[in-house]
């Protein structure tokens, strides 16, 4: 299991436009050849969008692209005619597939966090996709097939245990909260990389909230 702490992330976004950005991957101008990927995840961004800020409308291709609201809300249009704002429980993937464009904003009267994971395709190409799953439950892990990748979302009360899923790669991010896993301790913004996961537990020390990634490779 490798740790990686909060304040070890590349510092990214336009602070003057109203954007903070914390990289847990090499990043844009964050180049770091010995962080490029774990599993099937090739960055993992928390953003932090003042009202009114947000992400022109640019392009992506070949990646499957999951966010997590934190707290606010995410306006996102896409040039394949899809619209949505995406709160708090709700999962929304884009498959950029062979290609597409897409604008991110907050647009609401309060400060948007959101924490976006982009994943690398078994195979590169098709046709983008996207959907919003509103309200996820922490039973019903959600599939990104084109990845080999599921996704379990896990809020703990105090005290409260948790099975970290056995599997090839897992990918453990924490939303808020601290944990207990394989005797580190986790504060929100720290991540575990782990490699042929098998009969781990997480622990909650206060009331947490975590994304786990499943992944075959």
């Amino acid at each position: 299991m490798d740790v990686r702490r909060a304040d070890a992330r590349y510092r990214g976004g336009d602070p003057e436009a109203g954007i903070s950005s914390f990289h847990a991957f090499s990043f844009g101008p964050h180049y770091d050849p010995d962080n490029l990927r774990f599993g099937a995840v090739i960055a993992c961004n928390e953003e932090r969008l003042a009202p009114s800020a947000g992400f022109d409308e640019h392009p992506h291709s070949h990646t499957e692209i999951v966010t997590w609201v934190v707290e606010g809300e995410l306006t996102h249009r896409d040039s394949a005619g899809h619209a949505s704002v995406v709160r708090p429980g709700d999962v929304q993937r884009l498959s950029a597939a062979g290609g597409v464009r897409h604008v991110e904003r907050n647009e609401g009267p309060a400060p948007l966090t959101f924490v976006q994971m982009w994943l690398a395709p078994l195979s590169p190409g098709g046709d983008p996709s996207y959907e919003v799953v509103h309200g996820i439950a922490d039973s019903t892990p959600y599939a990104v097939p084109e990845a080999g990748a599921l996704l379990h979302v896990r809020r703990l009360t105090a005290g409260e245990r948790t099975a970290v899923p056995d599997g090839a790669y897992v990918y453990v991010h924490v939303v808020r909260g601290e944990v207990r896993l394989g005797g580190e301790e986790l504060g929100p913004g720290d991540a575990a990389r782990i490699t042929d996961a098998k009969d781990l537990e997480a622990v909650a020390g206060r009331s947490a909230e975590l994304l786990l990634w499943e992944m075959t490779g």
